[in-house]
């Protein structure tokens, strides 16, 4: 059985998808990949964030996009929140976002 990635809502969807060209194809092989393989493909794709949440991470001429999700009941995978990065570090605003959304999710 095959993953299935879905987004929180129609806005991070936009987000995500928004992402510049090159970032944007790199991000794009690395869903397919989770989709036959499953999220725990490991660094340099994905990378466990601690609290639940997991990061698809995706690189581009034009810098590094990074996609938070979860996984939830069977094989899915939910994205809650996609930047571009700027820091060496994933910031904390970023990442309030997507624990957020999280518990709108799990309730």
């Amino acid at each position: 059985m095959t993953w299935r990635i879905k987004f929180f809502n129609e806005k991070v969807e936009q987000e995500t998808l928004s992402f510049p060209s090159g970032i944007l194809a790199n991000l794009l092989h690395v869903f397919e990949l989770v989709e036959e393989f499953g999220p725990a493909l490991g660094k340099p794709y994905t990378a466990p964030l601690g609290d639940g949440l997991f990061e698809i991470r995706a690189k581009g001429k034009e810098g590094i996009g990074r996609s938070i999700f979860i996984t939830v009941k069977g094989q899915e995978i939910i994205i809650l929140h996609s930047f571009i990065k700027k820091t060496q570090k994933t910031p904390l605003r970023e990442l309030n976002i997507a624990k957020k959304r999280m518990k709108e999710v799990k309730t």
